[in-house]
This record gives C-alpha cells, sequence and structure tokens, in this order.
C-alpha cells in the first residue's frame, strides 16, 4: 500500500514551534519529506531554514529550493497578549503575504496550502457553539491580525489551492507555560500549593496537540480548496473544571488565587466550535479527552 505522502516534499513555516514538531511527526509517519522553516537566530538542522518571514527574499528562496507539494502555514506571533503590535501585524498579515507571493511564483504548484488562522476571530458571541457560519468579532490585535490574513490570502485563491483553519484551543506537551493549561499542569507538578490565575468564569473548548496535527493532514490529503475550517473538540470545558481534573490526576486540590491583573478586558467567555463541517471533509475526528492529554502532559 503507497503511503499518502510517498514522493511528496512537505513545506512547514514555524517548524520549531510547538505546533510544527507535531506537525512534522504526523507528515513524517505519512511518509512525506519534511522541511520547514524555523526562527532566525536558531540552528538549523537538515532541512530546516533559519529565515525571517518578513525577508521576502529570503523566503523565496527557501520555497525555490524545497519546491513543495503541501505547505502547512504556522509561522505567526500567536500568544494573544503578546506585547509588540506592530510585531503581531508584520508577521501575521505581511509574513503570510510574502509566502504566497513566493509559492505563487512557482512554476511547481502544490496541491494544498493550509493557512493556520484562529477561533479567536470569532471574539465574544452569544452563539453557545460556534460554527464557521459565525461572523466574526475579534476582540484583540491578534484576531485582527488571523482575520486580516485571511482576507488577504483569498487575493490568492484563484492562484493557490488555500485551506483556512481556525483551531480553537489546543495544548500538548512542549507547550510554554505562558499559555494556561501549560500554566496549571506545571504547578501541579511541581506540587506548588497555590496558583494565580485570571477569570474562573470561562470556557473552553480544549483539543490535544496530536489531534490537530492528523487533522491537518488529513486536510493536505482531500484537499477542500477554497473552505474554511474550525478544528474543536466540540466540548467545552470550565477552568474549574480542569483544576478538578488536575486535582484528581495529582491527588491534591490547589488553592486558587484569582489575580485581577490576569483578567483581560473583553475576555471571550465562551468559546466552543462546531466541527461537523471538518468531519464532513475528513471523516470522523477522535478527539483525545482531556483527562487524558493533561495526564500526558502531567507525566512527561
Amino acid at each position: 500500500m503507497t503511503m499518502e505522502g510517498a514522493g511528496k516534499r512537505a513545506l512547514i513555516t514555524g517548524l520549531s514551534g510547538f505546533t510544527g514538531h507535531y506537525v512534522a511527526e504526523e507528515l513524517r509517519a505519512a511518509g512525506y519529506q519534511v522541511y520547514g522553516t524555523i526562527t532566525p537566530g536558531r540552528t538549523a538542522a537538515e532541512g530546516e531554514f533559519a529565515v525571517d518571514l518578513n525577508d521576502g527574499a529570503a523566503l523565496a528562496q527557501v520555497v525555490q529550493q524545497v519546491q513543495p507539494d503541501v505547505v502547512v502555514h504556522l509561522a505567526a506571533i500567536a500568544f494573544v497578549a503578546h506585547g509588540d503590535v506592530e510585531q503581531i501585524y508584520r508577521v501575521n498579515v505581511m509574513g503570510t503575504r510574502n509566502l504566497l507571493q513566493a509559492l505563487a511564483a512557482q512554476s511547481h504548484r502544490p496541491s494544498a496550502v493550509l493557512l493556520a488562522s484562529s477561533a479567536n476571530i470569532y471574539g465574544n458571541t452569544d452563539v453557545g457553539v460556534i460554527s464557521e457560519s459565525v461572523a466574526a468579532a475579534p476582540a484583540n490585535d491578534y484576531a485582527v491580525s488571523k482575520l486580516a490574513m485571511e482576507y488577504m490570502a483569498r487575493l490568492w485563491q484563484d492562484k493557490l489551492p488555500l485551506i483556512f483553519v481556525r483551531p480553537f484551543n489546543y495544548t500538548g506537551v512542549g507547550q510554554q507555560e505562558n499559555f494556561l493549561l501549560p500554566k496549571i499542569v506545571g504547578h501541579f507538578r511541581r506540587q506548588a500549593s497555590d496558583i494565580e490565575l485570571g477569570n474562573l468564569h470561562v470556557w473552553r473548548d480544549f483539543s490535544d496537540v496530536r489531534m490537530v496535527a492528523r487533522c491537518y493532514r488529513r486536510l493536505l490529503a482531500a484537499a477542500p480548496v477554497g473552505q474554511t475550517f474550525n478544528v474543536c473538540s466540540g466540548h467545552g470545558w470550565s477552568l474549574g473544571e480542569v483544576l478538578d481534573m488536575m486535582g484528581e490526576i495529582a491527588g491534591y486540590k490547589i488553592n486558587v488565587r484569582v489575580n485581577p491583573a490576569f483578567v483581560r478586558a473583553n475576555e471571550v467567555v465562551r468559546l466552543v466550535g462546531d466541527h461537523a463541517r471538518l468531519a464532513a471533509a475528513i471523516g470522523p475526528l477522535e478527539p483525545v479527552p482531556l483527562a487524558d492529554t493533561l495526564r500526558w502532559m502531567y507525566s512527561a
């Protein structure tokens, strides 16, 4: 049986990032030859290119060298509270534009270019479960940059086979502790008696990064070009429920203090996704139960 990616070259931007690592593993296991861009200043291994997305000429050289059959564009400023707003827009919008321009200039046309947007673009909505048809209402610069990226990228849809994904929250081993679940797991691993958190009354749809990587691979294979997909578990968890789950795993209850500095203005209260369109395109998703993901992170 021929492997899905046999003889195909995959280019992943943001290969050295949290998600990039898992997408690379997933694609290699499917037979792809994986290449990727990493942050400048890091030491590049074989098949890696230390390149700034805002250096259009250097990026074009990488694309020319790799001649990718499929592309997964993950490189972005992904932390909502990132301090440098100008950099958020420069990387997330102009960096993506440079990539699309480089790909469109190639004679070798990829079969699928997957662009990672974000469920953050939906903002604060009163819809219980969010489908792709819910109107965007971005509530922070990161979300605005991702929505702008989607609109800008559509200028290339007659030249490139674009697929847009809007992942909801996801986590796993290797995610930095400035993200919520790794922070909680880290405190329990260190047997900390206290933890400072922001608003506890928020509900989030948490997925396992391994499921997200699997969905991306299956989208590349199915190539539903021009479409936008939520990537999510379809289930909402409150922070209180997550803390209870971790308490059971670690065998003790942590003392929670709400720090007003961590409570964001215009905080999105409930962010739970509908993945019916994704499942229709790639088949059943098989989400990993959140308790299993937390256990994996705790024992890593």
